[in-house]
């Protein structure tokens, strides 16, 4: 909705986890440390930190703090176990006041699983994402599912994917996804019900050839509304197509108020400059900023739309102009989810040195490594 009427005690994206969801004993906790994270989750402590010493999951050794290499582990990030039951007090309080970003827990809320080889690479089980994010510190992630059969090479249906995140409940978020080609509403809404009572949490990868506002995906919006479904999207020149200027997004959130949107692709990010051509939509912009773009605008006048970071765009949107990152971060971070989009073995990410790239205060760094993320799942 836009910001103009947001109150005080505004909750459309803040709704309590239904019964079913698998991660109802993480998220009540609200942990605000690495360490909580990992204690909730059952991961220990020194297997974090072995696993944070190892090589990336691609098996390249790691590099120093000033290199941008994607899959290696952060340096540093394990924590040992300390104190006795003698003094199990005095730690605790430690624990509870990170003090550098690395202390923040990390959910990365785009990651996939992959049934099959596609495009010359390897398949993606849930095991091998959580053993890649164990190298990269990553705490949580949501997994997001590939049902219409242009989103993907191959298709990640909804249902194989709860199927297999279903053994990591602490660490693993499925979102699902329906084809509004394929169902009518009555379908559409059993089909939902049915995700959300097996633990889907979100819906998402919104991926298929068709615009952003086309009716059929009217359907699919007043669902998500219905059940407090935060959806995902991928946009650019083939997929959830939009102009220059983004007038059919806005048209959507505009419509929709009540259904929180995650926004990811080049035709979201791209519009992180004002300079922007139809070409653009489908490819990652080069070159400095010269002025604040639609992302920007849309970000301050709407409160239910967030920016995912994944994938070279969101990458490139905010390091193509540090300064403007840098600001752009400062003022949004109330409105963006890290992500990367890891899809496949071996598949190299960048994201991992932004928390070194900038500099941000802790509590700005929090809501984008796990507060926003976390506020809004079903």
């Amino acid at each position: 909705m836009p910001r103009s009427s947001l109150t005080s005690d505004d909750s459309s994206a803040d709704s309590e986890p239904g019964s079913a969801d698998a991660g109802d004993s993480l998220d009540s906790t609200l942990p605000t440390t690495r360490r909580q994270y990992l204690a909730i989750t059952g991961v220990g402590l020194s297997a974090a930190a072995a696993g944070c010493a190892s090589t990336g999951s691609d098996g390249a050794t790691p590099k120093s703090k000033s290199s941008v290499t994607t899959d290696e582990p952060s340096d540093d990030r394990g924590i040992t176990e300390t104190g006795t039951e003698g003094d199990e007090n005095e730690t605790a309080t430690d624990e509870d006041e990170p003090e550098t970003v690395d202390d923040l827990p990390l959910f990365d809320a785009h990651t996939h699983v992959i049934p099959t080889e596609a495009r010359g690479r390897d398949p993606l089980f849930a095991e091998q994402l959580v053993e890649w994010m164990d190298t990269n510190g990553v705490d949580r992630a949501v997994v997001l599912a590939f049902d219409a059969p242009e989103a993907y090479p191959v298709r990640a249906p909804s249902e194989w994917v709860l199927d297999e995140v279903d053994s990591y409940p602490d660490r693993l978020v499925p979102f699902c996804t329906v084809d509004p080609r394929d169902v009518d509403e009555t379908d559409a809404a059993d089909r939902l019900e049915h995700y959300i009572g097996r633990g889907a949490r979100g819906f998402g990868e919104l991926k298929m050839e068709m615009d952003i506002d086309d009716d059929r995906l009217e359907l699919l919006y007043e669902l998500c509304a219905t059940y407090e479904l935060p959806i995902l999207f991928h946009t650019d020149r083939q997929m959830l197509r939009d102009e220059v200027g983004l007038p059919r997004l806005e048209n959507v959130l505009a419509s929709y108020p009540e259904v929180d949107f995650v926004a990811h692709a080049h035709g979201w990010w791209s519009h992180m400059s004002a300079d922007v051509e139809a070409l653009d939509l489908g490819r990652i912009p080069e070159g400095p900023i010269e002025a604040p773009g639609r992302v920007w605008e849309l970000l301050a006048e709407y409160d239910n739309i967030y920016g995912d970071i994944s994938t070279l765009g969101g990458w490139n949107a905010l390091t193509r102009d540090e300064a403007y990152g840098q600001t752009f971060l400062e003022r949004h971070h109330d409105q963006l989810v890290f992500g990367t989009d890891y899809l496949f073995p071996g598949h190299q990410i960048p994201h991992f040195a932004l928390f070194e790239q900038f500099d941000l205060e802790l509590d700005a760094w929090a809501n984008i490594r796990h507060r926003n993320i976390e506020t809004l799942l079903r």
